[in-house]
């Protein structure tokens, strides 16, 4: 059951399996993203948040660390209405801080996959 937004606030939509893989992320790590989403929802912008290079402006990641490892939750603000979270993952690039292949394809997948749902919603050329 979908709860009532508050005022201003636009609702988050979860594009593919994101939202049950943030939900495996621990817990300091969900609460820390669970913020800069909840501040994305208002229009704000989380201090950690920085753009998602490739898909150009409104596309944004959120970082955190937590026992030596790398969690990323991909979203975007593009849209007028809605927030979309693209990817949410463990970062496991075998090179450096590279994101790898895989996780990029996904993501610009799932950013057309939004603007489509948000175009079948709302209408296009309303973002």
């Amino acid at each position: 059951m979908a709860r009532n937004l508050a005022k201003g606030e636009r609702p988050l939509d979860w594009v593919g399996s994101s939202k049950k893989d943030f939900l495996a992320f621990p817990e300091s790590v969900k609460d820390e993203m669970g913020n800069a989403l909840g501040l994305a929802q208002f229009g704000g912008m989380h201090p950690k948040a920085k753009p998602w290079k490739g898909l150009g402006p409104g596309v944004l990641e959120i970082v955190e660390n937590h026992d030596g490892d790398t969690y990323r939750a991909v979203y975007t603000v593009k849209f007028r209405e809605v927030v979309y979270v693209l990817h949410a993952f463990q970062k496991k690039s075998p090179k450096g801080i590279k994101t790898a292949l895989g996780d990029v394809e996904l993501i610009e997948r799932r950013f057309k996959a939004a603007r489509q749902d948000y175009e079948a919603r709302y209408g296009k050329g309303k973002s």
